[in-house]
């Protein structure tokens, strides 16, 4: 068991980079929807955090947390929404702003002797977002910092580890936040950075021995991060007791198949290798929309991975790389009645095969588990591997999917991420992609006319894909890399790139 912080959850798209920001101080903690009532006995806790929101603490309907049991009881810290639901509960006066504060703002008062914001500069650079603002504090509240337009930046509560600020530490352009986290998290909550991705491994390997004991484990690969770093932890555990299963679904980047299956058996897996191209390419003949592709898509390797895991002998559990935004995603802010996501890597599966499930990340965000990865050797190829689509090729390729669109589509993103990897650039991206355009254009190759295909290439830098802006790649480096492709490829007469962020755009296409 870990020393652990409670993060009640009011909707803020900011709430994970409060969690991720807790765990590089290697201490654990947990996001629950603001209506959680925290047990009574629960000795690991140490501190909690109450996130910001969409909502205003005005709105009729705004969401109330139950303090009881809590306030008094553990160090307690407000941001934003949280901070002025404090002043706003307990008797101070909370307005909405006559203009909404939004951006950059300076701590230009700060009692730098405060235990909250001890080694912080005055001066510093803060980032607000919210359209209320605290007017006026209780009593027995203190304001501890202010900016330039904020008279009530910080505030504690007094003869009380209670605490609130009006501004975002989570976020990257408070430039100091990270050090007043760490003055609430280790200095007043007192946690002992217990948690590693050492400690994560021993623990869970041993938690996977006693779970599953001699059973036998089903596990679906798919050549990226999590789903590899599951099986090798699983491995470390229960050896032999592993089948993996990897399905080739004809969507896959170039030689992927074969890549995959050659670096899994170097690492001592048993891994079955499926070809199921022709299955898909017949189950995809004719479809455009990009919803039905998915749901094709999924549908028939849910069907294959059922027939292949059903001819391994006493399979009792099915191993998923589940990450633990996955499980905050598929829970509801308000409630259980309203689903935020589907548990994307549940799918259709165990209710189908009547396996039980066994996740080894589930409480690991996706820097951990390359944390974790490195911990236990995963390869760097496997470890640095842009994240790519569960569909595919499929949703890269606008409109219907033929065998020869998805031939052109592998080679012209093949020269495309072998470039990046060529010129050192792959590792400054995020995520990189070629998407096969529904639009023929007119060229000249030679003396002939050409009417033939469009293809955008995307390259995109993101921390966790919530949002995402385009990379600056080189003009040279674009290049030369169209060049290539118009040269290499046939089928193909003109490369253009994408320079859309995320909003409005995402980041597939489809």
């Amino acid at each position: 068991m870990h020393e652990k912080i409670i993060i009640l959850d009011f909707g803020s798209q900011y709430t994970q980079l409060i969690a991720r920001k807790v765990r590089e101080l290697n201490v654990y903690c947990e996001i629950h929807p603001f209506a959680y009532e925290i047990p009574e006995n629960d000795d690991e806790i140490k501190a909690v955090i109450l996130s910001g929101s969409p909502f205003s603490v005005l709105d009729e309907g705004a969401p109330v947390p139950n303090l009881e049991g809590i306030k008094g009881k553990y160090p307690l810290l407000g941001v934003c929404y949280g901070a002025q639901y404090l002043s706003h509960h307990y008797g101070g006066d909370v307005r909405f702003s006559n203009s909404r504060e939004y951006g950059r703002a300076h701590l230009v008062k700060m009692d730098e002797s405060h235990s909250l914001l001890k080694g912080m500069t005055l001066g510093n650079q803060v980032w607000m977002s919210h359209g209320d603002t605290i007017n006026s504090i209780p009593e027995n509240f203190r304001i501890i910092a202010s900016t330039e337009d904020v008279n009530v930046a910080a505030f504690e509560i007094e003869n009380e580890k209670t605490y609130g600020i009006q501004f975002h530490p989570e976020v990257y352009h408070s430039v100091e936040g990270k050090q007043l986290l760490e003055n609430f998290v280790i200095h007043i909550a007192g946690c002992t950075r217990d948690w590693t991705p050492e400690s994560y491994v021993d623990e869970t390997i041993a938690k996977l021995q006693k779970q599953l004991g001699n059973d036998k484990v089903v596990l679906g690969l798919s050549g990226g991060v999590d789903s590899s770093v599951a099986a090798i932890l699983l491995h470390k555990a229960i050896g032999k007791n592993q089948t993996c299963i990897f399905v080739d679904n004809g969507l896959l980047r170039k030689n992927e198949f074969e890549s995959v299956l050659d670096s899994y058996k170097n690492l001592g897996l048993n891994v079955i290798g499926i070809d199921a191209r022709q299955r898909f390419w017949d189950a995809l003949k004719g479809i455009k929309d990009p919803e039905q592709k998915r749901k094709i898509i999924g549908g028939k390797f849910i069907d294959i991975f059922d027939e292949e895991a059903t001819k391994i002998k006493d399979v009792k559990w099915l191993a998923q790389g589940t990450i633990y935004p996955d499980v905050i995603e598929s829970i509801s802010v308000n409630g259980p009645s309203v689903t935020i996501k589907s548990h994307h890597n549940v799918g259709g599966l165990p209710d189908k095969m009547k396996l039980k499930v066994v996740e080894p990340l589930r409480s690991l965000f996706k820097d951990e588990v390359r944390r974790v990865g490195k911990t236990i050797d995963v390869p760097e190829n496997i470890l640095k591997r842009h994240p790519f689509p569960g569909p595919g090729l499929g949703i890269r390729i606008l409109g219907d999917i033929t065998p020869d669109k998805v031939r052109i589509l592998q080679e012209v993103d093949h020269i495309f991420i072998q470039g990046l990897k060529d010129d050192g650039l792959y590792d400054d991206v995020w995520q990189a992609g070629a998407m096969l355009l529904p639009v023929q254009s007119v060229g000249v190759m030679g003396d002939e006319r050409t009417y033939e295909q469009v293809v955008a290439l995307r390259a995109v830098q993101s921390t966790d894909g919530m949002t995402a802006d385009w990379v600056h790649l080189p003009y040279e480096f674009l290049a030369k890399v169209s060049n290539r492709i118009i040269n290499r490829v046939r089928g193909v007469n003109r490369v253009v790139y994408d320079i859309s962020s995320k909003p409005p755009a995402t980041i597939e296409w489809e």
